[in-house]
């Protein structure tokens, strides 16, 4: 080893390190044979004893000298360029608003003039004497109009509620509506004769003026039974009766009180009687409707109310019959059964 020179004998002062840097010392080679750096301890001084100034220095050397690998799969993310799709526009942005998403609105009619469907004919009442129920119906549609059969449309629940409730012991087509009176005591009208596509398109003024012809045609039929085919005809009668709407809560489907029998005959002033003979109108039951629009009630719940009268038709068909063969073959109460064609 070489004898360093006194330094405090010469009096002056050496530069450390032999007077220069060797900076091959804190650079980062890493060995051309070698693939990977040598795990093992570095030869040059800690990092802890380097200046900071060198460090600095000795990496961006390091960092231009390190050529970067070229790879098949494309350039390396250093420089990698955005995507298309990171600067595309966005998805709300650019795609177009779905039809889908737009909620369809429902078409509902308003009023109708009578001129609208004035090319439509009127329907023909099916009625008769000795009556067990008249049904009441609001007022014809468009294809019951068409055809001239009462509730032609398919959709239409009425024969099918006739037959389920055992008030007809078969399922009668709309054809054959008018034998009903002879074939089972059963009448068919309405409140209101002009037809339309729904009730929507009338006014309440139109069902409150219709109850008058109403109760005249009660009179001369004197059905036991008047069946009101719908809540909005039962409210009508009651604006008529009481001059105002039918209060919350006060309305139930069925039997309605005798007071509000429909039809009871005037009072013959001159005589001082009732004019009736002792009859005092027919009893009102009010129905569920049968329009295939009317959703407010569930099939089930519509059977029931449709049963109770069934079962009331039942029984006073079978006391019918029995008093008709008490009294003989002359007698009008039976039931003319006409089978069909």
């Amino acid at each position: 080893m070489k004898e360093q020179p006194n330094v405090e004998e010469a009096g002056v002062k050496t530069a450390s390190f032999e007077g220069r840097l060797q900076l091959q010392d804190f650079m980062h080679c890493p060995a051309v044979a070698s693939p990977s750096p040598s795990p093992g301890p570095s030869t040059s001084l800690s990092p802890i004893h380097r200046s900071p100034r060198l460090i600095r220095a000795s990496s961006s050397q390091a960092y231009q000298s390190y050529p970067i690998p070229s790879s098949s799969s494309g350039p390396s993310p250093l420089q990698r360029k955005p995507s298309s799709s990171s600067t595309s526009t966005p998805l709300a942005a650019s795609a177009s608003p779905s039809t889908s998403s737009k909620k369809r609105k429902r078409n509902t009619s308003g009023y109708a003039p009578p001129s609208t469907y004035a090319h439509l004919p009127g329907l023909t009442d099916s009625l008769g004497p000795n009556l067990l129920i008249l049904f009441v119906g609001l007022n014809p549609g468009i294809r019951t109009a068409q055809t001239g059969h009462a509730y032609a449309h398919p959709s239409n629940l009425f024969w099918k509620l006739l037959h389920s409730s055992r008030i007809t012991d078969r399922l009668v087509p709309a054809s054959l509506d008018s034998t009903l009176p002879v074939r089972y005591s059963l009448g068919l009208t309405n409140i209101v004769a002009r037809p339309t596509r729904n009730g929507g398109e009338l006014r309440p003024a139109e069902l409150d003026a219709g109850f008058a012809a109403l109760e005249d045609k009660v009179r001369r039929c004197r059905p036991e039974v008047v069946c009101l085919v719908g809540k909005s005809i039962w409210e009508s009668v009651v604006r008529v009766r009481r001059g105002r709407a039918l209060g919350k809560g006060a309305f139930s489907y069925g039997w309605q009180d005798e007071a509000e029998n429909i039809g009871a005959p005037i009072p013959d002033e001159g005589a001082g009687g009732d004019g009736g003979g002792g009859w005092s109108g027919a009893r009102v039951f009010v129905s569920s409707s049968t329009s295939g629009l009317a959703a407010t009630l569930s099939p089930a719940e519509k059977e029931k109310i449709w049963r109770e009268l069934g079962d009331w038709c039942v029984k006073r068909r079978a006391e019918r019959a029995e008093r008709a063969a008490e009294a003989g073959p002359e007698s009008s109460l039976g039931i003319e059964r006409v089978e069909p064609e």
